[in-house]
């Protein structure tokens, strides 16, 4: 048991890194975007969204491997709608959608 839990948080913690350089990834375009097109992509909600990502892995290895807390999804939630909210921004700026005129 000692050996899975071990495992269990070496494992929620190595898959930060992964997560966080993609992240780091996408913020590096939303900034080249806004810096070449003068276009607001609001790149550091991807900050945002990894540092509640990191805070939802460590303390995902620190609980039990079956006890599942709210803070941990309340922290999940909103670092995910963080991330969606950046993505669908800088997606409708760089695919080029436009306004709607009445």
């Amino acid at each position: 048991m000692v050996l899975d839990t071990a495992l269990h948080q070496f494992l929620v913690l190595y898959m930060w890194f992964p997560l966080a350089a993609l992240l780091g990834f996408f913020l590096l375009i939303a900034r080249f975007y806004q810096r070449f097109s003068m276009a607001r992509t609001y790149y550091l909600l991807y900050i945002v969204a990894a540092i509640g990502f990191g805070a939802l892995s460590i303390r995902q290895a620190s609980v039990e491997l079956v006890r599942q807390d709210w803070v941990s999804g309340v922290v999940s939630f909103l670092s995910g709608l963080f991330l969606a909210v950046a993505v669908l921004i800088l997606a409708r700026l760089m695919l080029g959608a436009k306004e709607v005129e009445d």
